[in-house]
């Protein structure tokens, strides 16, 4: 499989390349705007990206899988994320992901974010979403629900947002 970077974003993507004293230290700002772009990093972006910094894949591929804010498959359309931080976790996040995962049929134990089968819904664990009194908390796509509980997570999952 080819993979083929648009011109607009190989031009912006050779102008953050400017900014750096050397090639190497973009790497992190382009797997950032290839992933703003395509929504994940496939391995043939991240040969790409080495081919086109001078790196062996081995160096792009290390940062893609240890940094958590990249992503190695594609979202589901509806991109769930249950916040697990304290103020969270003590108001019930875990047993409203768990009904996400239940509902949706993916592994509640799972430690990594999950795609349904059709593509539709991708369900994960985050870091604090910043609504500690509003807690539990779920960022659907771009929006904040508050207070959630299952009958809520239930709405989400039939309302498909």
């Amino acid at each position: 499989m080819t993979f083929i970077v648009p011109v607009p974003l190989e031009a912006e993507i050779d102008e953050l390349i400017t900014h750096y004293p050397q090639k190497r230290s973009a790497s992190l700002m382009l797997l950032h705007a290839l992933q703003e772009h395509f929504g994940w990093i496939s391995k043939e972006a991240m040969e790409w990206t080495a081919a086109k910094l001078g790196l062996q894949p081995i160096n792009i591929y290390e940062l893609v899988t240890f940094y958590p804010m990249f992503r190695q498959e594609p979202l589901g359309k509806t991109h769930i994320k249950v916040c697990r931080t304290l103020s969270c976790a003590l108001a019930g996040s875990a047993e409203v992901r768990k009904h996400f995962c239940d509902k949706l049929g993916l592994d509640a134990h799972a430690h990594v974010p999950q795609t349904t089968p059709d593509g539709k819904f991708t369900v994960e664990f985050v870091e604090c979403l910043a609504s500690c009194g509003t807690a539990p908390v779920v960022l659907v796509n771009e929006t904040l629900h508050e207070k959630v509980g299952t009958a809520q997570a239930a709405e989400i999952i039939a309302s498909g947002r």
